[in-house]
């Protein structure tokens, strides 16, 4: 069956379907031994010889995988420092998986790990609005202005952030275990966002993507999403 060429290499995990498609804009794609620059070209990756770069491109069987990030873990495929990845978690298998977004080097959590890049695409594209849940343990205890005031979204200095869900789960002393439910994937968002308000994030976990929680899991542990959490994923 054919398929478009860039969804084709998205989804052999070499890379998310949007560079995919400017390798195939930049001439780094043959398909049959020939350059293809046409967006939307259609392939079959059973019968057509598929190369990036010159080598050649193999369709893998699709895994995603549920994963408890630990804190002090780089979201990548390799760090030049020698620090520990998360693919370090993911040797063991048959199957090259990424990461899906990213947590930060000291935020442990959820993470998707996958080698399916279509589903990596829907996953972190801002138009899908994905909700992700966080719990922060802030310095100091915010008040109930702070707590609307991130609601109603933090300027900034990349913009005004969209309306969030945010509550005071426990107040200990000295700070205070707040959780914040947001559909964007700004970089470092959370941190910023509490630290725009007056209160600097202590620790971070990232506790549910969509419907995904970490139930079960202990850091540095995963798990294979079953079919039906598959679908509802696409479903989404």
């Amino acid at each position: 069956m054919k398929e478009r060429l860039q969804k084709v290499i998205a989804s052999s995990g070499v890379t998310s379907r949007r560079k995919a498609e400017q390798l195939i804009v930049d001439r780094r794609v043959r398909v049959n031994g020939k350059i293809v620059t046409e967006l939307g070209t259609q392939v079959d990756p059973q019968r057509d010889r598929l190369e990036v770069d010159g080598r050649i491109i193999q369709t893998e069987p699709k895994r995603t995988y549920l994963f408890y990030k630990p804190r002090n873990v780089i979201t990548s495929a390799a760090d030049p420092h020698g620090r520990k990845v998360v693919t370090d978690y993911f040797q063991q298998l048959s199957v090259r998986v990424y990461p899906v977004g990213r947590l930060d080097y000291d935020t442990e959590g959820l993470l998707l790990m996958t080698n399916d890049g279509e589903l990596a695409y829907r996953m972190t594209h801002p138009r899908f609005e994905i909700e992700k849940s966080y719990l922060a343990q802030v310095e100091g205890i915010p008040k109930q202005a702070i707590v609307e005031r991130l609601e109603r979204g933090i300027e900034l200095e990349d913009g005004l952030t969209a309306p969030a869900k945010v509550s005071v789960v426990q107040v200990r002393q000295h700070s205070a275990l707040i959780r914040l439910v947001i559909h964007e994937g700004r970089n470092r968002q959370v941190k910023r966002m509490c630290e725009a308000v007056g209160h600097p994030v202590i620790k971070l976990k990232r506790e549910r993507i969509a419907f995904l929680r970490l139930e079960g899991l202990k850091p540095g542990e995963f798990r294979a999403l079953t079919s039906e959490e598959l679908q509802r994923l696409r479903r989404l």
